[in-house]
């Protein structure tokens, strides 16, 4: 019987792509996307899903602020839409809000997130901005991406795959961001394919 999963996401949804492709060419084996949930109905990840023929819904944090709700509540009410799924394994592929426990206590050792920094390194936003300031200032000669459990403290949890990206000599932000991206697209199949084995 294929794993379920459900992707949440906030932008362009290459790294769906990527797992779209990979589930679609078997490189993952016995799985299938059952939705996509974006915070954001600008997302252009959501046509993706939707020209894959996978259900892709906006689920949008708006609404709770304007009525001044807690993030809690949010994650409690996302937690209740994502249960209607059963999914085996939650990917998060570029989903730019931090899940509290409401959210993450219903899904324990199921939620993985794609960080474009390596462990211990750049936690939270911004992380390929910082680490290429970071090179600019002689600190550091790579970075690279992970994916690993999501737990409350952000970024910090068990690694699930990672891989150093070196930089290069007369790297831009932009041509190293380049370089990091594809790595990440690699990775998170690869890392996707780790997770259902364990679960």
């Amino acid at each position: 019987m294929s794993k379920r999963i459900v992707v949440m996401i906030s932008g362009g949804g290459t790294n769906l792509q990527a797992l779209i492709d990979a589930i679609a060419d078997e490189t993952i084996k016995n799985a299938e996307i059952v939705a996509v949930i974006s915070n954001k109905a600008s997302a252009y990840g959501l046509t993706r899903a939707q020209d894959a023929g996978i259900e892709a819904s906006v689920f949008s944090a708006k609404p709770y602020t304007d009525a001044g709700k807690s993030r809690e509540a949010y994650d409690a009410d996302l937690a209740e839409k994502v249960t209607t799924y059963a999914p085996d394994l939650i990917v998060l592929a570029g989903w730019m809000r931090i899940l509290t426990p409401a959210f993450l206590s219903h899904f324990p050792n199921k939620v993985i997130n794609l960080h474009p920094a390596l462990p211990g390194q750049f936690a939270g936003i911004n992380a390929i901005e910082r680490a290429f300031e970071a090179y600019q200032n002689g600190e550091i000669d790579h970075s690279g991406c992970m994916v690993h459990y999501v737990i409350p403290e952000v970024d910090a949890g068990p690694v699930i795959a990672d891989v150093i990206v070196p930089f290069e000599a007369n790297d831009t932000l932009d041509s190293f961001s380049t370089r990091l991206h594809i790595a990440e697209h690699a990775l998170i199949v690869k890392a996707v394919g780790l997770a259902l084995d364990q679960n």
